[in-house]
């Protein structure tokens, strides 16, 4: 009987892991889906949280950076 329980036990985080874009890289940097329904409010929508997320990226970057200097 096995008695391990590495199941159970949480993935520890790299730091390479810690830093990656993820979801938000792909949001970012993903291709064209043929199969994706595309018009002019899509596209707004998009740009705009493309805008929103790159603003907040750069606030939270100004605050650790205000707070390290």
């Amino acid at each position: 009987m096995d008695t391990s329980n590495n199941e159970n036990k949480p993935k520890k985080l790299s730091f390479k892991d810690f830093f990656s874009l993820g979801e938000v890289g792909g949001y970012f940097f993903r291709k064209k889906d043929p199969n994706r329904p595309s018009n002019i409010n899509i596209k707004m929508m998009h740009g705009v949280n493309k805008i929103s997320i790159a603003i907040f990226l750069i606030g939270v970057l100004y605050l650790v950076l205000k707070r390290l200097l």
